[in-house]
């Protein structure tokens, strides 16, 4: 038997359907994709719509090698790999591209279909937002539909009708596709994530610190968590969420210590009112969690840890949406006691460099008669002299022993993490233990919900000072140049933006205007996190638990069950829909009335209409001509008419029952 080839299994406008829901699926690849390879797919797609429109033959195989063995060049020579998620992606689709190139039997054109629904899942491996979800909805209707044409060979049905055909297919799925949503087993760690995902940290914030860092940060958009309070919420200037810590300096950039990650954790005194809070925490890709400066719980979240510099992290990187429970209290006596290896990595600095600003550290020691004094004293140095807290200190010279000088004599410009790096180098070159800490300040309620957005735009640095009898207490310099930046979360760059969009459009209040836009998707996407991405092995068991399911052989139990009951639902309807309708008489009594020609070998065909077929039959037995003429009129008249007679039923019936002659007996 020849295999089924393309030109009888898909016309020419499938095949132009085809490239078109191929494009829609990886157009978003597209934009992550190299430069080369994104031309090469475009290029492909578009000689093969020319190829199907002019009739071109198929290129030569030993092209298609040589062309394949050179896309797999490519891919190494852009990602140095040809496996892991950019990279596997990257390939899958360009091979999808060349896959048109041989679409010669049924087989090719069902694979390329099978490989448009894999690739559609790969861009949750990017974005899980409900957009996302919408437009893959979308895409899956769309191939669909290119599915549907396959099976109907040779010709394309009208694309409304198989859109249609398509959608009511998906939304016949719903039903099961919920229901294996609440209760299929959830895996412990995230689905979508592969090799490539354990690289730099998403949020932004890393456990190293070079000026500029965070001042890029100001002006990004992405949301970095979300806190729910439960009662009293600190006031903008308390909101400290810290985060990652930094304790080690070369010159240039500070650096977390990882010789002392598991030493013990200190000691700490907690007082003042208590904070009750949740956080839903964005992917990092990193073991760090954010909390209120200081946090406080009699026991620790699931999956959690306390470092040995009171940082709560994570066991497993954050991946995927991270909710978790925190305590916190205000005021607190953090480490009084400081062992002495850990005072001399956080009084080391690099000796060879800022001589300017060692000797201004040194001055302030020789007035100072506390630690507290020389805190103070370096405080009102940021206060009095002339800096500016900008996002644009200007270019710095390469040369690392002379930056914080250059900071602090010359320029006299910078972000958060020059002012907190900066004063943390003072206060080591005093003699006083000092150390960074990032993380974020601040925090704006969302007008549509009971919870406050921190953005990346709200990264933070600030130090902490070890005082004798006080602990490891929190000195945050900015607050001595730019007093706003505490008592609100940074959005001067969004402000800007909008502003000048301001102007341009006249009278139209465009601030506002976005800002109603931002938090009402921010409510969206919170919804959205919180019911469906948010919900893991923890909400599982918990709703599960109330219905009586909370051990996992009642939910295999309930979940085969409920397939089972879904199936069987589902397969009553079918039938009855399969089930035939009732006949029309006229159809009826047609059938009965042709049914003796059987027996000459003749019979209707599927596509053979009633006054064809009396023809045929009167043209091969003409001794019938008579009795077929009267039951073609009959039904004619029956069927037809718009009007028929009252006696045309009668007619048709008595028709009907016409017998063949008999042969004579020889």
């Amino acid at each position: 038997m020849k295999p089924e080839r393309l030109p009888d299994l898909l016309s020419r406008t499938s095949l132009l359907r085809l490239l078109a829901v191929m494009l829609l699926v990886i157009s978003p690849h597209l934009l992550r994709l190299p430069a080369w390879e994104s031309a090469l797919v475009l290029s492909i797609a578009a000689w093969r719509g020319a190829a199907a429109i002019r009739q071109w033959p198929m290129p030569h195989a030993l092209l298609k090698i040589a062309l394949t063995m050179a896309i797999f060049a490519g891919v190494y020579a852009s990602y140095g790999r040809v496996w892991g998620q950019n990279a596997g992606v990257a390939l899958l689709v360009v091979m999808l591209a060349l896959k048109l190139t041989e679409l010669r039997e049924r087989r090719d054109v069902m694979v390329t279909v099978f490989l448009l629904y894999f690739l559609l899942v790969t861009h949750f491996l990017y974005s899980q937002a409900p957009w996302t979800v919408l437009y893959l909805l979308l895409s899956t209707v769309a191939i669909t539909a290119v599915l549907i044409d396959v099976h109907h060979a040779g010709h394309a049905r009208p694309l409304p009708m198989t859109l249609r055909l398509s959608a009511q297919m998906l939304l016949q799925s719903l039903p099961l596709m919920l229901l294996m949503f609440v209760l299929f087993p959830r895996l412990p760690g995230p689905l979508w994530t592969l090799p490539d995902d354990a690289g730099g940290a998403r949020s932004g914030l890393s456990d190293t610190m070079t000026p500029g860092d965070i001042g890029r940060l100001a002006l990004s958009e992405e949301i970095a968590f979300r806190v729910r309070f439960n009662g009293a919420v600190p006031a903008p200037s308390d909101r400290y969420w810290r985060g990652p810590l930094l304790t080690e300096y070369d010159g240039l950039t500070w650096h977390a210590d990882r010789r002392h990650a598991h030493a013990p954790t200190p000691d700490i005194k907690l007082q003042g009112p208590r904070y009750d809070y949740e956080i839903t925490l964005e992917p990092t890709r990193a073991h760090w969690l954010f909390a209120l400066d200081m946090p406080s719980l009699p026991s620790l979240p699931e999956g959690t840890r306390l470092g040995s510099d009171y940082q709560w992290l994570a066991n497993e990187p954050v991946r995927e949406l991270r909710r978790y429970r925190f305590q916190a209290q205000l005021q607190y006596q953090l480490q009084l006691d400081l062992p002495l290896a850990l005072r001399r990595l956080q009084l080391a600095y690099p000796v060879d460099g800022n001589p300017r600003a060692q000797a201004l550290a040194r001055a302030w020691r020789a007035q100072s008669r506390s630690d507290e004094e020389l805190v103070q004293r370096a405080l009102r140095h940021f206060h009095d002299e002339p800096y500016s807290y900008t996002l644009q200190p200007g270019a710095q010279r390469a040369d690392a022993r002379s930056r914080i000088d250059e900071f602090l004599f010359e320029s006299r410009r910078g972000y958060c993490e020059h002012y907190a790096g900066a004063f943390t180098y003072l206060m080591r070159v005093a003699g006083i233990p000092a150390r960074v800490v990032t993380g974020y300040l601040g925090g704006e309620p969302n007008p549509f919900g009971d919870w406050y957005v921190v953005g990346q735009s709200d990264a933070h640095a600030w130090s902490e000072v070890w005082l004798a009898g006080q602990g490891w207490v929190r000195v945050d310099p900015t607050s001595a140049v730019a007093p706003e930046r505490i008592d609100r979360s940074v959005t001067t760059a969004r402000a800007r933006r909008t502003n000048s969009r301001s102007a341009a459009l006249g009278t139209l209040d465009w601030p506002a205007l976005r800002y109603r836009v931002e938090a009402t998707w921010d409510w969206v996407d919170a919804q959205w996190n919180g019911l469906v991405l948010g919900y893991g092995t923890e909400r599982q068991r918990e709703l599960l638990g109330r219905i009586g399911l909370g051990d996992w052989q009642s939910m295999l139990l309930a979940l085969t069950g409920s397939v089972t009951l879904l199936l069987t639902v589902i397969g009553i309807v079918l039938m009855r829909r399969a089930a035939p309708a009732a006949i029309d008489p006229a159809v009826r009594l047609w059938q009965r009335g042709i049914a003796p020609l059987a027996r000459y070998g003749l019979s209707q065909r599927s596509d053979e209409g009633a006054r064809d077929f009396i023809e045929r039959a009167q043209q091969q037995r003409p001794e019938l001509a008579d009795a077929l003429t009267t039951l073609l009129r009959a039904y004619v008249d029956l069927r037809y008419e718009a009007e028929p007679g009252p006696d045309a039923l009668a007619r048709l019936r008595k028709a009907s029952r016409w017998s063949p002659p008999r042969r004579r007996p020889r």
